[in-house]
């Protein structure tokens, strides 16, 4: 029996550890902390190599650890934006997607009051790190603050961004990160400096790219 078999077929009381930052405190706190080292690292080599902060940082959210390991670091300088990529499957109005944050409600999921995808939408992204029906709630307290924008891209805006990079750099992103890529590309005229977090390696997600490339 997997972990998940085990916590379905024992709900009252079995408590489920998700390896992000979501549940119910100290976890959301625990994984920040433990995956702070993002940022921290990130600002570190920023300031060596420009000797500034960035004008912006991007990433993408599914339940949003990576993304807030790289925002913890840069949480008090205000002149650093925070921009988080939500899962937008089909378009958030598809009534397929994985973006709580953009298009979702307040709600309590796994013992946490967070931003939720709605019982009338199908949790979808063509991410499976992504396809996570909410958010941690600190993200969604980024949002209620406006201290960080959140945007649902598309699978195909990913999916270009997927591409591109892999083309222009040689690096395949996950497709995680492609939809960080994707949001960073659509805000770049925006800003001077941005720093994007590479979540990811795409070697898993090479079938599910040709696939939709039509390279199988």
């Amino acid at each position: 029996m997997t972990a998940l078999e085990d916590l379905v077929e024992n709900v009252e009381d079995t408590h489920y550890l998700v390896g992000s930052v979501v549940g119910p405190d100290p976890f959301p706190r625990m994984v920040r902390e433990f995956q702070s080292v993002i940022g921290d690292e990130a600002r570190e080599q920023m300031l060596q190599k420009t000797g500034a902060l960035p004008d912006a940082c991007v990433a993408c959210v599914g339940g949003g650890s990576n993304a807030m390991g790289l925002f913890d670091a840069f949480r008090d300088d205000n002149d650093v934006a925070f921009y988080g990529a939500e899962g937008g499957g089909k378009g958030a109005d598809s009534g397929e997607h994985a973006a709580p944050l953009t298009a979702g409600e307040d709600g309590v999921l796994h013992g946490m009051k967070t931003r939720v995808i709605d019982d009338g939408t199908d949790v979808h992204s063509v991410s499976a790190g992504l396809d996570y029906p909410g958010v941690g709630p600190e993200h969604a307290m980024f949002r209620e603050t406006g201290r960080a924008e959140y945007r649902a891209v598309t699978d195909d805006e990913a999916l270009e961004a997927f591409r591109d990079l892999s083309r222009a750099e040689g690096i395949i992103p996950a497709l995680e990160t492609a939809h960080g890529l994707a949001l960073a590309k659509s805000v770049a005229d925006d800003h001077g400096t941005l720093l994007v977090s590479l979540s990811g390696r795409g070697d898993k997600d090479m079938a599910t790219a040709a696939e939709r490339f039509d390279l199988s």
